[in-house]
């Protein structure tokens, strides 16, 4: 009976560690399809239109990358806490959901070349507005959990700054609208788009720390896949493909307040 339970439990442990093993470039190849985590409601990077479809500039790359592998791409939806979680399961074989590189996420997952470019920035009133950290001191200021502004801001946690956790952004700006917060912090792609529809509010801080670089990520030890992303990226940069994606899908809304080199990474390399 002692055997049966053990093996029973070892046959359970197997088949947990089998279903979150990461598909190879091989086994992708085969299935005729990648799946691809990315937001839904994030535009203009990544959301579902009126007719349902995925857009946006993660998904316009997402498009290529299934095409040039010679299979069709199924979109997951994710969200900003879930998106390195959803290599490391398996329920995706890689996530270009804005996913900013870290130190503390490279544990997890591995990243290929970057192709996009961002820094943290923070919204507030524009009675009000937020020049510097300082100014957040003894005010409330909204993070995502599980993003790398709460990553930034955890040594400020035992400071004077109050924190308020939210699940998502539009819980962010809901509670900056009720001004039940008094500021947001997240990529400046992100807010200054918001901001911008909302002329209330100011981006006054554009650029908190070090010029963040958003990659896609695989699961780790998933090297025939990184190494052909890394190889694609490279290949991509000398057609200008991130610049022509920024025409497709980000230009419309980004023209009068972030060029296309203030946004894109070509080819895995800054310029």
């Amino acid at each position: 009976m002692k055997l049966w339970r053990t093996l029973f439990l070892a046959g359970i442990l197997a088949a947990a560690f089998s279903a979150a093993q990461a598909r190879d470039l091989d086994e992708i190849k085969q299935s005729g399809y990648i799946k691809i985590a990315v937001h839904d409601d994030q535009p203009p990077f990544g959301y579902v239109d009126a007719v349902g479809a995925f857009q946006g500039y993660d998904v316009y790359f997402g498009r290529r990358i299934a095409a040039d592998l010679g299979v069709k791409p199924r979109f997951v939806p994710t969200n900003s806490a879930d998106k390195i979680e959803i290599v490391r399961r398996g329920d995706a074989d890689i996530t270009l959901a804005n996913c900013t590189v870290t130190a503390k996420r490279a544990q997890k997952v591995d990243f290929a070349l970057p192709y996009m470019k961002a820094t943290l920035a923070v919204v507030s009133r524009k009675t009000k507005p937020i020049e510097k950290i300082e100014d957040l001191e003894g005010l409330t200021l909204a993070i995502v959990k599980g993003t790398t502004a709460d990553e930034f801001f955890e040594g400020y946690r035992f400071g004077e700054i109050k924190f308020k956790d939210v699940k998502d952004h539009d819980e962010a700006y809901r509670l900056l609208l009720a001004g039940e917060v008094d500021a947001y912090s997240n990529d400046d792609t992100v807010l200054i788009l918001w901001a911008k529809a909302h002329p209330e509010f100011v981006v006054a801080i554009k650029n908190l720390g070090e010029i963040d670089l958003i990659a896609p990520a695989v699961q780790k030890g998933n090297f025939k896949l990184i190494n052909w992303l890394n190889h694609e990226i490279e290949k991509l940069g000398k057609e200008n493909f991130f610049h022509e994606a920024y025409e497709k899908t980000l230009k419309s809304m980004f023209n009068d307040v972030l060029s296309a080199d203030e946004i894109v990474v070509e080819g895995g390399r800054l310029r």
